[in-house]
């Protein structure tokens, strides 16, 4: 295990012969081939014309993997040993396309154009390791494909994305995150803040104790929180409704309800009482300021309508929260 970490196992660059230099490029241009197909089959659905981009990327890669196997079979024949990019010291690395999948799509055209520059610093290494001309030629060929092909997914994002579906695969990017993670991280910060002024305020009020308030904060929060995510978690899979996974949407709900609520109930860690609830208070216009301004960037609530529904929500359960505080 340490000796893989280490790279101990893997073969220098440098150690190999022309024979397993031409498998190893065809092994890499088989695997680039397949992570472009992976990223047009994420994409498809909700980016068709991305999709169409790195198909031809791997179309691109399929002609020169076949140049590649007519050379080794012309010099070697038809058996091609069995070596990949992670028997090679040194060797660039790909990461899996799984975990590409929730970048954004203008990343995943980035990492497109960053393997190909890498193919190209390889060739240019593997052409200078060859004695054969004509193996050196075809190495030399691809490594001038591969610098062109650095922009291709630029050049082809161009032809198959112009600039009005670009701006419709970004909105719909935008709805998904807003569905996946802003609504359901908007309506626990809302729980959070707002309902736990009351019971907060309350024991403030009528214990005038700021650790027994704290702790009060503290278990209305994380419970808060726990029941929020639970229950955003459970009641959508997002399957019909497009909002994404529900893991993803539980935990956003979740936490996002627990720091509304510790906001206001961290203040009363503070040992005098007077200057906690007044530092309490400053952090409830915060937290309310911010619910506010979710909404306007968000959820395009136009400001007076937001700053209106969260000072009146705001103000009533904090009124509650002084009523039964000194009852």
């Amino acid at each position: 295990m340490l000796s893989r970490l280490i790279g101990f196992s893997r073969r220098p660059f440098d150690s190999l012969s022309e024979q397993e230099i031409l498998a190893l490029a065809i092994s890499s241009e088989e695997d680039d081939a397949r992570i472009y197909l992976a990223y047009a089959d994420h994409l498809r659905d909700n980016y068709p014309q991305s999709a169409k981009v790195f198909e031809e990327m791997a179309a691109e890669e399929g002609v020169h993997r076949a140049r590649l196997i007519e050379r080794h079979k012309a010099r070697f024949g038809d058996r091609i040993p069995l070596i990949r990019r992670e028997h090679v010291r040194g060797y660039y690395e790909r990461k899996p396309d799984w975990l590409v999948k929730n970048q954004s799509v203008d990343l995943i055209r980035q990492t497109a154009e960053d393997m190909e520059a890498q193919a190209h610093a390889f060739y240019l290494a593997a052409a200078q390791r060859t004695s054969d001309a004509d193996t050196r030629k075809l190495l030399g060929d691809l490594a001038l494909a591969e610098k062109a092909h650095e922009s291709l997914a630029r050049r082809l994002g161009l032809e198959h994305t112009p600039e009005d579906v670009k701006q419709e695969e970004a909105e719909t990017h935008r709805r998904k995150f807003i569905l996946t993670y802003v609504q359901p991280g908007l309506a626990g910060l809302m729980d959070g803040s707002v309902s736990t002024l009351a019971p907060i305020f309350a024991t403030a009020f009528a214990t005038g104790d700021t650790w027994t308030t704290f702790l009060v904060g503290l278990s209305a929060s994380v419970g808060a929180g726990i029941s929020m995510g639970f229950t955003e978690a459970a009641h959508d899979d997002g399957v019909i409704s497009g909002r994404g996974s529900p893991v993803k949407r539980g935990l956003a709900s979740g936490i996002m309800t627990a720091i509304g609520g510790l906001g206001h109930a961290l203040p009363y860690l503070i040992p005098d009482f007077t200057i906690a609830t007044t530092v309490a208070i400053g952090v409830v216009f915060v937290e309310l300021w911010a619910i506010a301004w979710i909404q306007n960037h968000w959820m395009d609530t136009p400001w007076s309508r937001a700053i209106f529904q969260v000072v009146l929500g705001g103000a009533l359960v904090f009124a509650a929260g002084l009523l039964i505080g000194n009852a």
